[in-house]
């Protein structure tokens, strides 16, 4: 999968938009639920691992499905990198949601984040 922003965040959040819309329709949930979402790593593609991580985790154990990244903020403390997002999203309803593909795992094999002049791309592939 690859995702694109301007920026390193709005990358990383339509990357989450795309692992989502893989395993449901996104642009049928609703924003019911809001949460406080907070991971971190010692490098980017490590941060967007455990960024597509938690989210697939969030939706395999308590059955939750973000569709909105309001504010995702990436920042640097201590060396490490902290990700730090509003998310929102609901529970997780098959017969309002749909089901698409199950995702059993997001992978490291070839994960990747490169930037242009203008542009962040994230690149990533799910075991399904």
């Amino acid at each position: 999968m690859q995702a694109v922003g301007t920026t390193i965040e709005e990358a990383f959040a339509f990357a989450a938009i795309a692992l989502i819309d893989s395993m449901c329709n996104v642009g049928a949930v609703g924003g019911s639920v809001n949460e406080e979402l907070h991971v971190e790593a010692p490098d980017e593609v490590i941060l967007l691992y455990n960024w597509l991580e938690l989210l697939l985790l969030r939706f395999e154990l308590e059955h939750r499905v973000f569709s909105r990244f309001g504010t995702l903020k990436i920042t640097r403390q201590s060396g490490k990198l902290l990700l730090d997002a509003k998310a929102s999203g609901e529970m997780y309803d098959k017969e309002k949601h749909g089901a698409k593909v199950e995702v059993k795992a997001v992978t490291l094999h070839r994960m990747e984040i490169s930037r242009t002049d203008q542009l962040t791309i994230v690149r990533f592939i799910l075991d399904l």
